[in-house]
């Protein structure tokens, strides 16, 4: 892979010099995972920062003798980074929804990087602060009804990770029970709203090939209440 291919992947990596995006390429691990297999679990020391070249992974969280989904991650994202800043034990787990090629980073070489490079260092704080900044969001919306919440994780993911085709913009087919759990909804208020989205023409849904068209983004972003 080229510098400039690898930089345009990774939105991280937009700013960081060639020098440390070839250090970065000669460093990394492909890895390649099925569907539903755990990549990292809850608990783990942290020892490497994984990147997503290609497919779809949840991000979730032991509760009681459950999980609970916080977040979906889609091509260009990266994810481990906490557990080794502040080098403790991973506080989730990261499962594939898909297959999922990624690329890792060893802990102690990731921070070596951040310390050569400030503009990736200022970087990563942006991103971080972006994701901190969306939890605060959603914090918001708990008392929001149902339709407005599922509506604003379909616009976010959309917007993160959507993929331009002629049907607008295509995302995984997030499982139910995951996104309910991201829009702190119930799993039969989700699939209503999904329903009734799919009957009104704003999303498409296509279960064989585990993808949504989103095709009214202005609609859909109207009834997030974001514009």
């Amino acid at each position: 892979m080229q510098t400039i291919a690898f930089s345009e992947i990774f939105p991280l990596f937009h700013s960081a010099s060639p020098e440390t995006l070839e250090w970065l390429m000669s460093i990394a691990v492909e890895h390649e995972y099925p569907a539903d297999r755990a990549v990292l679990m809850e608990d783990a020391w942290g020892n490497a920062v994984y990147f997503i070249q290609s497919g779809w992974v949840k991000v979730r969280r032991h509760v009681g003798e459950d999980f609970v989904t916080l977040a979906i991650l889609g091509k260009g994202d990266f994810f481990g980074e906490m557990a080794i800043l502040d080098e403790s034990p991973r506080s989730t787990d990261v499962v594939a929804l898909s297959s999922v090629k990624l690329l890792s980073i060893s802990a102690q070489r990731f921070i070596q990087t951040l310390f050569k490079d400030s503009q990736l260092h200022h970087r990563m704080l942006q991103l971080m602060v972006r994701r901190l900044r969306m939890t605060n969001f959603r914090f918001q919306l708990r008392h929001q009804p149902p339709a407005i919440k599922l509506a604003n994780i379909l616009v976010a993911v959309a917007e993160t990770y959507g993929q331009r085709t002629s049907q607008g913009l295509q995302i995984f087919n997030i499982p139910m029970r995951d996104l309910a759990d991201i829009a702190d909804i119930s799993i039969d208020e989700a699939t209503k709203i999904m329903e009734k989205l799919d009957s009104k023409g704003w999303i498409h849904i296509d279960p064989g090939n585990q993808i949504i068209d989103i095709a009214n983004m202005r609609q859909l972003s109207h009834l997030a209440g974001r514009i």
